[in-house]
């Protein structure tokens, strides 16, 4: 399958289910598989194209899961969505092959990987004889970046991207996400979301995940649940500089941003008609 067939005429809005009970914004409020199912539907209702079911948290200090109890989080809410006849594409939040493979068999259709396949490489094998779509993110150890760290960025996810199909991930099957809030610092947040333009230009679909992120929460000077100005903000700005996906906790608020922000980029009147 490919990720979505509005891909690139549109901005797709991924919404965002954490069914762990540390996420640094809403850890702990969808952690049964019946709170879980029902958010889902809500944010469908709000206007998701997808809903990403992540069972680890990624927050800073987290402490990392076994790939059992990552199943055992996420597996009954794929099935359940799944079952219900969600009417969006479910995309599994793991960079572990194992987890990956049974979400697949549980009902997702879609790996968003943070590590970009070099944490499990084994996942990109996964992603290849299922023919399923796979979310490559810049992440690393380190932040020993060059002169320009964007075109390190660039690097990277360009390599990401030539293991995936090394592979024998199908090129259309590739988004890249340039991976805020991981191995950055909060000037280069700043500046990335400034120079997007070079990630889009890679040729790939951009996925941009800066929802409810520390360098908002910082410039804001406000909690996770008082931003979702800042996120819009960036949503925004994304779409101006050719990002296809927007993945968001707020889904109706920036649905409604990107709705606007397609009109003015995709084409004024006729961006609005295949809207409506």
């Amino acid at each position: 399958m490919s990720f979505h067939p509005e891909l690139g005429q549109r901005t797709l809005i991924m919404g965002i289910l954490n069914v762990t009970p540390d996420s640094f914004s809403d850890g702990g409020k969808y952690n049964t598989v019946e709170r879980a199912a029902e958010h889902a539907r809500r944010l469908v209702e709000e206007g998701a194209d997808f809903i990403d079911v992540g069972g680890e948290s990624t927050r800073p200090g987290h402490q990392p899961v076994s790939a059992e109890e990552e199943l055992r989080r996420v597996i009954p809410v794929i099935r359940e969505l799944a079952a219900g006849g969600c009417p969006v594409p479910i995309s599994i939040d793991t960079y572990k092959a194992e987890v990956a493979a049974a979400a697949l068999d549980a009902g997702a259709s879609i790996i968003n990987d943070i590590w970009g396949g070099k944490r499990d490489p084994d996942i990109l094998r996964v992603a290849a004889e299922r023919e399923a779509p796979v979310i490559l993110m810049h992440n690393r150890e380190d932040m020993d970046y060059g002169l320009d760290f964007v075109s390190d960025i660039c690097r990277d996810l360009r390599g990401c991207a030539e293991r995936a199909l090394a592979a024998g991930v199908a090129p259309e099957r590739i988004a890249l996400d340039p991976g805020f809030g991981f191995a950055k610092t909060m000037p280069q947040h700043l500046e990335l979301m400034n120079r997007l333009g070079e990630i889009a230009a890679l040729g790939d679909p951009v996925l941009l995940g800066t929802a409810r992120k520390r360098f908002i929460r910082y410039t804001l000077e406000a909690e996770a649940d008082d931003v979702v100005e800042g996120t819009i903000a960036t949503t925004v700005l994304g779409i101006a500089q050719g990002v296809s996906i927007v993945r968001v906790h707020d889904v109706r608020a920036n649905a409604k941003a990107a709705r606007m922000a397609d009109a003015i980029v995709r084409g004024g009147r006729t961006a609005v008609a295949a809207a409506e």
